[in-house]
């Protein structure tokens, strides 16, 4: 039995909400800090959760053969992005002095506006496509940027300094002297006060704005299925969490890991980029991409056991 499109999203839109409180306000430890061994586990929840979805989308959903692909390919593009993400978060946190307790509060609203933002970014995407079809190739350009910046570009250290995002919030906004634990504002001798938290969850913001660019159009060059689009993108950000402090003692583990994420950036470019001239088949795409994962992950294994002996 097919269920039509619109019975699938009001399915969809259940299982997020049910998903969404699970991994915002469930998982969220009145003890603060998320544990390794917690991390871990709910991290592989999240995925078993969106591979069961995949299964549904291949049984239950019209053309559910080619969606599921288009949903699993997407899927481990946007996984391997919030992955790479994860690391300039940890950044922020070091460079802002947040401690470990408080980091999965501001993760916990990182992830609501993100998915509010990459929602807003799918359908504007989709929607330039159709109104104007040459776009696909400044989103290919867009791609091969990010490529190159991902594989050649110097990490800068955050200079909160010079930063713009730090510079426009300190015009109107004065900035507390002291560590304020959870709390975003503090009013104070009748002033109102930023803290370092909301600073801090501000530049997770416009990072993941800037990495919603790049992987928008990545996942346009696989499908301009909106649901497939969506679903896949939301997946990939629930449960950022967890995994976010299941890697974050390991990231020195991963150092090949951005070069095989600028290859598949580049390659999606590609494949956008000719699409006119030839559709490269979603099996295709699929089968690079997990094997450019699995190399670059082995090889930074190996690569670290030699420094390590």
């Amino acid at each position: 039995m097919l269920f039509n499109e619109f019975t699938f999203w009001i399915f969809f839109s259940i299982i997020v909400a049910i998903l969404f409180f699970i991994d915002l306000y469930v998982t969220d430890h009145r003890r603060g800090q998320i544990t390794l061994k917690a991390s871990l586990l709910w991290s592989a929840v999240w995925i078993v959760t969106a591979l069961l979805f995949n299964v549904f989308i291949y049984f239950y959903l019209e053309e559910g053969h080619a969606r599921a692909l288009e949903f699993i390919t997407g899927y481990l593009i946007e996984k391997s992005l919030s992955v790479d993400n994860l690391f300039v978060f940890l950044m922020i946190f070091s460079v802002m002095g947040i401690k470990k307790v408080d980091q999965p509060h501001i993760l916990k609203w990182g992830i609501i506006s993100a998915i509010i933002f990459r929602i807003v970014f799918i359908i504007a995407g989709v929607s330039l496509i159709k109104l104007f079809h040459p776009i696909i190739y400044v989103f290919g350009v867009i791609l091969f940027y990010a490529a190159y910046k991902m594989a050649f570009g110097k990490e800068e250290a955050i200079d909160l300094d010079s930063n713009l995002v730090v510079k426009v919030l300190r015009k109107y906004f004065k900035l507390h002297p002291t560590y304020s634990g959870r709390h975003f504002f503090i009013r104070e001798n009748g002033k109102l006060y930023m803290t370092s938290m909301f600073l801090t969850l501000m530049l997770i913001e416009s990072s993941d704005i800037v990495f919603a660019i790049d992987s928008i159009p990545a996942i346009i060059a696989i499908t301009k299925d909106t649901f497939i689009i969506i679903s896949s993108n939301i997946f990939a950000i629930l449960g950022l969490r967890a995994l976010y402090f299941a890697l974050s003692g390991v990231v020195d583990l991963f150092i090949y890991l951005k070069y095989g994420v600028a290859l598949i950036l580049f390659y999606v470019g590609i494949k956008m980029v000719i699409a006119d001239l030839y559709a490269i088949p979603t099996i295709i795409s699929l089968c690079i991409i997990i094997f450019t994962l699995a190399f670059s992950v082995i090889l930074s294994l190996l690569q670290r056991r030699r420094l390590d002996e």
